[in-house]
């Protein structure tokens, strides 16, 4: 998976020392990287809603909406 830039997803945070500095949702502990492999696993986003207290819908939906733009902007491999 391409690397994405999450400084320019205003869903997201990252605060040295908190969660080892991994980007996290704005205000939670939740780390972006744990709702994609929910998702990979086969949740979706009710289902981390229920499973993870105190997440905002919005959030998780800007946080993957922001994803899917910057994959779709990014530039095409050649072989």
């Amino acid at each position: 998976m391409a690397s994405l830039n999450w400084s320019q997803c205003p869903a997201v945070e990252r605060i040295p020392g908190k969660v080892s500095g991994a980007w996290v949702l704005r205000g939670t502990r939740m780390p972006v990287s744990a709702i994609f492999e929910n998702i990979e696993a086969g949740a979706n986003i009710n289902d981390i809603m229920e499973w993870f207290e105190g997440l905002d819908q919005e959030q998780i939906k800007a946080v993957i909406q922001f994803a899917a733009r910057s994959l779709d902007q990014a530039p095409a491999l050649t072989p």
